[in-house]
């Protein structure tokens, strides 16, 4: 298993950013550094249920609190791509050059942004259930999406002050996730649940809101730049991010690979393909 060490990291322009790494269970310190990049809304802890598969393949994950998550600093108009910055600063402060990356859900557009921005330290990275790009060419966005989901992010579409207004009201709406989904939430990968708490303590929706805006406004890179290895994977049932978004995002990323779940949703997939994508990080680091 790993162990997980935590600290704040204060960057050149006084914002502070909420890390964490890991170590052997005998405080030695693996030899692939896998950054992960958390969805929305959660905190940047990296995923506990997948400790005992990454220490018995030498993988160290590292993880931030993106700004307004927990206690790092809110960057209100951040964009996808300010993520790379975010990433290099966190990686230089430990000492890291060269790097994987594996992100979940809202996770998955922050991981492509390093694969386009941080080439020239990147390994190779792992998008799970993210959402392609607002407005990509032939992407039906909406289509295949949950209502409450859909109504969320063309919220976001409106603008901070709609979607703020949304989510002041907006009700927990069970029917986002497959049963499946919901099964494997009583399960390791109950961890979830407790990072989305700690993502909305106190009834900050900070992070969760930058996070949207994000999402629907121009990211800031060309998927189509992305030119290391990338592998896409994608429950075929997910309703809070249809699997055409995975398809899409495979389709114009020239180095992507897809692995699509049939029967999985937003979180049974990762059951299904997130230790195989270990699996494949491993591979391509050599």
């Amino acid at each position: 298993m790993l162990t997980v060490i935590e600290n704040d990291l204060v960057l050149s322009d006084g914002r502070k950013l909420h890390c964490y790494d890991t170590r052997a269970a005998d405080g030695s310190v693996p030899a692939l550094a896998v950054v992960y990049s958390h969805g929305t809304p959660n905190v940047g802890e990296p995923p506990v249920p997948l400790f005992a598969a990454a220490a018995e393949r030498g993988i160290r994950f590292i993880g931030y609190d993106r700004p307004g998550y927990g206690p790092s600093t809110a960057r209100p108009g951040r964009t996808v791509a300010d993520a790379a910055g975010d990433v290099a600063a966190v990686l230089d402060a430990l000492g890291v050059e060269r790097f994987a990356m594996l992100g979940h859900s809202g996770g998955g557009p922050h991981t492509l942004a390093c694969s386009a921005l941080l080439a020239d330290r990147l390994i190779a990275a792992v998008d799970i259930s993210g959402p392609a790009p607002y407005g990509g060419a032939g992407l039906d966005y909406f289509t295949g999406m949950n209502p409450a989901g859909e109504a969320e992010l063309r919220a976001a579409v409106a603008g901070r002050e709609a979607l703020e207004n949304m989510l002041a009201t907006a009700e927990y709406d069970p029917e986002m996730f497959t049963p499946g989904d919901r099964e494997a939430l009583q399960g390791p990968w109950n961890w979830l649940n407790g990072v989305v708490g700690r993502a909305m303590e106190d009834g900050d929706l900070g992070g969760m809101i930058d996070d949207d805006l994000a999402y629907v406004a121009p990211w800031g890179f060309d998927v189509a730049a992305i030119r290391r290895p990338l592998l896409v994977c994608h429950g075929e049932d997910d309703r809070i991010v249809p699997v055409a978004h995975g398809r899409w995002v495979a389709a114009h990323a020239p180095s992507a690979e897809l692995r699509t779940y049939p029967g999985d949703g937003h979180l049974t997939v990762l059951e299904s393909g997130a230790v195989a994508a270990l699996d494949w990080l491993r591979a391509q680091a050599g």
